[in-house]
């Protein structure tokens, strides 16, 4: 997960690769120079010849450690060309990624984050997000502190930089040892306020629901998502109407609560309405989801222990222990639309299977009735 910002093209813009050599080389000569206009002039080279170049972006890594000086001067024009610079070149890029970092980028780049100039505030998000992309970046970045910032830019930052600090926030959580460090920084409530107005089926939907299923591993986790108003429909409307993905993450970090404490995250889970979500993810999911919904249907009814013989456990009469205890009208009649649908798609699968076995049993050189048994005993 990266970010690059685009800018109109100029005529001048490299055709042949004789050109774009030529305008690297005077650019980083460019760059050299003591001038600080002919600096910002060369950053914002930089950044037109990296916007859809991988290969300039290969020539220009020379140019991170003068961008990274012009981070520390005390000119909002100097800071702004170059870390816009230094993003493009970051962009699909692991080596600069790395050697921006070890090049001291991080320090001002979080400083950006409190600037109270909103633009500076969005590139230096955008700027962490790219950066953090990199396996190798992510402890050093939780390190720097820049953590809390980015929490601080997801409860009051402009649109644009709330998104980008979310998804900032899911790279870094892939790095286990930060999550704690996320947690510490409560972030639930503005993560659950962003999966309210943002499209279930976007990416962002996607990453708020990943980083939910990493955080409520942790009891501290749990606890933020129950507690926020919404928080646990939130999850439940992404589980219904988000992405493959999106419902995946979603029904996992339910299924994560309910298997760490059924006593205690049953109810908050059922009074959702989760129930068709589920049915629904049994017969449409990933065979990930499918296989979650299960599990946590059957958490999720009223006894956790299996039923006896006389009664098999099956989906079905678990489903329908559970649409007894719905007391809402509307989601039981969707309840027990979904189940008919599930059991529908149950039959024909189960058809399929038969009409599979008897196919490739019954080879010409073997009686029919032969195959009959075969099948009929299974």
């Amino acid at each position: 997960m990266e970010s690059e910002l685009h800018f109109p093209t100029t005529p001048s813009d490299p055709d042949t690769p004789r050109t774009a050599t030529t305008a690297v080389n005077r650019t980083l000569h460019l760059l050299q120079s003591d001038d600080p206009d002919s600096q910002i002039q060369a950053a914002k080279e930089i950044r037109r010849l990296t916007k859809t170049s991988q290969k300039c972006r290969r020539q220009l890594s020379p140019a991170v450690r003068p961008l990274v000086s012009m981070l520390r001067l005390d000119s909002l024009d100097s800071n702004e060309a170059a870390l816009l610079a230094l993003l493009n070149l970051a962009v699909k890029d692991e080596k600069n990624k790395v050697n921006i970092v070890a090049s001291g980028a991080l320090e001002p780049i979080i400083s950006f984050l409190q600037s109270q100039n909103s633009n500076m505030q969005e590139y230096a998000t955008a700027s962490l997000l790219t950066l953090s992309a990199s396996t190798i970046n992510k402890p050093t970045i939780s390190a720097a502190g820049a953590i809390p910032l980015l929490v601080e830019i997801l409860r009051h930052g402009s649109p644009q930089a709330r998104v980008d600090a979310v998804l900032a926030l899911y790279n870094l959580s892939t790095y286990s040892d930060n999550i704690s460090i996320i947690l510490e920084a409560k972030p639930i409530p503005s993560i659950v306020d962003l999966l309210k107005t943002c499209k279930k089926s976007s990416k962002t939907t996607e990453k708020c629901s990943a980083l939910i299923e990493s955080l409520v591993a942790f009891d501290e986790g749990r606890t933020a998502l129950t507690s926020e108003e919404g928080g646990v429909l939130a999850v439940v409307e992404v589980l219904e109407n988000g992405s493959l993905q999106s419902r995946e993450h979603a029904v996992g970090a339910l299924l994560t609560m309910c298997q760490s404490d059924r006593c205690k995250y049953r109810e908050p889970i059922l009074r959702e309405g989760v129930i068709p979500g589920l049915l629904e993810l049994t017969v449409q999911g990933t065979p990930k989801s499918q296989s979650k919904a299960q599990t946590l249907l059957r958490l999720l009814r009223d006894s956790p222990h299996p039923r006896s013989e006389l009664q098999p456990d099956t989906l079905e009469n678990i489903v329908c222990n559970l649409i007894s205890q719905i007391d809402s009208e509307d989601q039981s009649r969707k309840a027990k639309k979904m189940l008919a649908e599930m059991v529908q798609v149950s039959m024909e699968q189960s058809l399929r299977h038969l009409q599979q076995r008897a196919v490739v049993c019954t080879p010409t050189d073997l009686p029919i009735n032969n195959c009959s048994s075969e099948v009929s005993s299974k």
